[in-house]
C-alpha cells in the first residue's frame, strides 16, 4: 500500500511538471507524422502543421520579447525571410554544410538583435514597433533587388534541398520525415529553453523591466543587458524558423514575408497567451488555422484575402479586453472552476 501511494505521488509530481506536457506534445506530433506516412492524414494537413510548428518557434522568442520584456516588434516576418535566404545562399551559392550555415544565421541574428536592442533603449512602444517594421521592409527591398542571390520577386526555389547531406535526394519520404522531426526537435528545445529562462532570475528580471523600468533600475537590474538579450533571442528564433521553413517548403519570395505574417504572429501570441509555451502554440494553431483551414474555404475570403484580418483583429480585441492573459489563462480558470464544482457535487453541496 505504501509503495502504491509513493508511486501515485511520484506520478502526480511528474504529471504536474511542464516537461510532462512537452513530452505528451512530442508524442502527439510524432504520431501525426506517422499517420501522414500511413496515408491516414492528408499531406496538406501535415504541411499545415509543419508551418504552425515553424511559426511557433518564432512565436516563442517573440513571447519573451512582448510578454516578459514588454517590447513590441513588427519585424518578425523580415527576420524569418532573412533566415530563408541565408540558408538558401549557404547551400545553393556557397555550398556550405548545414552546421556552418546555422552558425552564420546565428551570427547575423545576434548582430541584428543587438542593433534593434540598442535602439529600444531610446525608443519604446509604438515607435519601436514602427522602427522594426521599417527594418523588415528594408529586408524585403533587399530581397527584391539582390536578384543574383534571391532571384528577386520571382522567388527562389531550391529543389531537393540536401539538408542533411546523408539523405538521398531521391528518397522524398525519408527527407520530409527528417525535416519534420528536426523542426519538431528544435521547437521542443525552444520550449524547454523558454521554461528555464522564465523560471530563472533572467525571466524575473525581464518581467520587472516590463512592469516598471525605473523600479528595475532601482533594484540594480541592467535594462541594457536584458533588453538586448530579449531582442537577440527573438531574432535568433525568427531566423532559425526561416532556416527551417526553406528546407521544408523549398521556396521563398519577398511577398511572403510581409506585414501580415508579423501581425499574425503578434496576434497568435496575444490570443494564446504571451507567457505560456502552450499559449503561443495554441494561438498559432488558431490564427493560422482560422485563416488557412476555415476562412479561405469561404468564397468571400477567397476573393478578399485581406478581410481575414478583420477576424483576427476582432479576436485580439476581445482577448485584450476580457482575457488579457490569453486563452490559456481562460482555459485554466475554467478548469479550476470545473474542479471546484465537481468536488462540491461529490460532497453533495
Amino acid at each position: 500500500m505504501e509503495k502504491k501511494n509513493n508511486f501515485l505521488m511520484q506520478y502526480q509530481k511528474i504529471k504536474q511538471s511542464p516537461m510532462f506536457g512537452i513530452l505528451v506534445f512530442l508524442v502527439v506530433m510524432i504520431l501525426i507524422r506517422l499517420l501522414g506516412n500511413a496515408g491516414i492524414m492528408r499531406q496538406s494537413t501535415i504541411d499545415f502543421i509543419s508551418l504552425v510548428l515553424i511559426y511557433s518557434i518564432a512565436g516563442l522568442g517573440f513571447s519573451l520579447l512582448l510578454g516578459y520584456t514588454g517590447l513590441a516588434s513588427l519585424g518578425t516576418a523580415g527576420f524569418i525571410g532573412l533566415g530563408t535566404y541565408l540558408i538558401s545562399f549557404a547551400f545553393a551559392n556557397a555550398g556550405l554544410p548545414f552546421v556552418v550555415a546555422l552558425f552564420l544565421g546565428f551570427i547575423v541574428a545576434i548582430i541584428m538583435g543587438t542593433i534593434v536592442g540598442f535602439i529600444s533603449l531610446r525608443i519604446e512602444g509604438m515607435y519601436l514597433a514602427i522602427i522594426t517594421l521599417g527594418l523588415s521592409e528594408i529586408f524585403i527591398e533587399i530581397f527584391k533587388k539582390a536578384i543574383s542571390i534571391t532571384n528577386g520577386q520571382n522567388g527562389l526555389q531550391v529543389e531537393n534541398f540536401n539538408f542533411f547531406g546523408f539523405l538521398e535526394a531521391s528518397n522524398a519520404l525519408a527527407y520530409r520525415n527528417a525535416i519534420y522531426f528536426i523542426i519538431l526537435f528544435v521547437l521542443v528545445i525552444m520550449m524547454v529553453a523558454f521554461i528555464n529562462i522564465v523560471n530563472s532570475p533572467t525571466g524575473r528580471a525581464m518581467l520587472s523591466i516590463k512592469n516598471s523600468t525605473s523600479a528595475a533600475q532601482a533594484m540594480g537590474i541592467s535594462v541594457l543587458k536584458y533588453r538586448l538579450l530579449a531582442f537577440v533571442i527573438a531574432t535568433i528564433t525568427a531566423v532559425v524558423a526561416g532556416m527551417l521553413y526553406m528546407p521544408y517548403f523549398e521556396f521563398t519570395e519577398p511577398g511572403i514575408w510581409n506585414l501580415g505574417v508579423s501581425l499574425n504572429i503578434l496576434a497568435a501570441v496575444i490570443v494564446g497567451g504571451s507567457k505560456s509555451i502552450w499559449g503561443v502554440t495554441l494561438g498559432t494553431f488558431i490564427i493560422f488555422g482560422l485563416r488557412d483551414i476555415v476562412l479561405k474555404q469561404i468564397p468571400f475570403f477567397q476573393e478578399n484575402g485581406n478581410a481575414v484580418f478583420f477576424f483576427t483583429g476582432a479576436l485580439v480585441i476581445l482577448i485584450v479586453m476580457y482575457y488579457p492573459g490569453g486563452l490559456v489563462k481562460l482555459f485554466d480558470s475554467l478548469w479550476k472552476k470545473g474542479k471546484v464544482k465537481l468536488q462540491n457535487l461529490r460532497r453533495g453541496e
